[in-house]
């Protein structure tokens, strides 16, 4: 898990800037996540949660969560906000 949004974007970075390649990214609500799969083809998730006060709730009061594409391009720009 990563601490902060800009964290996982430097790590999706790195990851781009080395060739690795990067099997899925989503967006779940609660938390942000990128996939790859590592040398021995183990699946890894790289993931990030999003502050509480960020979750949506259903009417029925549990976590809203969906799985939706990362805006990868809305990430990396964490990195270029501090610029």
């Amino acid at each position: 898990m990563y601490p902060t949004r800009k964290d996982l974007a430097i790590i999706l970075k790195r990851l781009i800037d080395e060739g690795y390649p990067i099997s899925g990214a989503s967006d779940h609500g609660v938390s942000e996540a990128i996939y790859l799969n590592d040398p021995d083809g183990n699946g890894v998730e790289l993931y990030r949660d999003r502050p509480r006060q960020e979750w949506e709730y259903t009417v029925d009061g549990s976590v809203k969560m969906v799985t939706e594409p990362l805006d990868l391009e809305g990430l990396l720009q964490e990195l270029e906000d501090e610029k």
